[in-house]
């Protein structure tokens, strides 16, 4: 990776790090950073329907999750995929009845440069000869959801192997799409909904959905947590209207309800 690229992932990394700090009057949501624009405007109708007021941080799963485990006060974690779900319910810090499944998305290939034809994944020329002298950006393959859905899509489609010198780690699937929207790499792999927050992006093919495990956002209330609040965001969160604002960021629906999915952690 060059000494900009290193520069920038540690300093996103630095920034992801830094929490909001909770109040004791708001109710504290960690939420995977691919969630962002979405979840700032349903927190926006929540609080104007209710008056509650939330506080959210954003990062990646793996950052989120282990902040939580080291005890950073919040009372709802919604995380990118279910294996980091799982690792602090083996820790004992969620309630599990509350689990549930609230959203989906899909991995796509994004591009800095405008008009690029859309290319065959199975074509691990395509992507070569659009990479140039370039890094593929991703999230870390082995903490980051986006990045470890990249990984398993590129493996079961033969191009890893081929492919993973040439990729620049981020800490979160937004620093990737920074790169890509930066030009400080011309490809990278992210989030559909990661592909709608930047005209810099252009997306040039969608991973089939059977190349890795199916990408779901697990929500559920931490243990530590006796905010009464928490139970009226997590039924809003699930509301007609609530949905409609994830499904216009560009996350696809779940059928209802699949509470009881599990994703293993890799």
């Amino acid at each position: 990776m060059s000494s900009r690229l290193t520069q920038l992932a540690v300093g996103l990394l630095a920034v992801a790090v830094c929490l909001a700090p909770a109040s004791s009057l708001a109710t504290t949501v960690f939420a995977a950073a691919s969630l962002k624009d979405a979840i700032e405007e349903v927190a926006t109708e929540f609080t104007s329907a209710t008056g509650a007021e939330l506080t959210l941080s954003f990062a990646s799963s793996a950052i989120l999750a282990r902040q939580i485990d080291f005890g950073a006060p919040a009372d709802l974690f919604i995380s990118a995929n279910g294996a980091w779900m799982d690792w602090l319910s083996a820790r004992g810090r969620i309630k599990a009845t509350t689990r549930m499944n609230l959203i989906g998305n899909r991995l796509v290939l994004v591009s800095h440069r405008a008009g690029v034809s859309q290319i065959n994944l199975s074509d691990s020329s395509a992507i070569a000869a659009l990479l140039g002298n370039g890094r593929l950006a991703m999230g870390l393959v082995t903490a980051v959801p986006a990045g470890i859905y990249g990984k398993a899509a590129l493996s079961n489609l033969g191009m890893w192997s081929t492919l993973k010198d040439r990729v620049a780690q981020t800490d979160n699937v937004r620093s990737a799409v920074t790169l890509v929207a930066t030009g400080e790499a011309p490809l990278g792999i992210v989030y559909a909904s990661d592909a709608l927050i930047s005209n810099n992006v252009h997306v040039v093919a969608t991973f089939p959905s059977a190349s890795h495990e199916p990408i779901v956002y697990p929500l559920a209330e931490l243990l530590a947590s006796r905010d009464p609040v928490v139970r009226q965001l997590t039924s809003f969160l699930n509301t007609q209207g609530a949905q409609a604002v994830f499904i216009r960021h560009g996350f696809t629906p779940l059928p209802r309800r699949i509470a009881s999915h599990r994703s293993r952690k890799k």
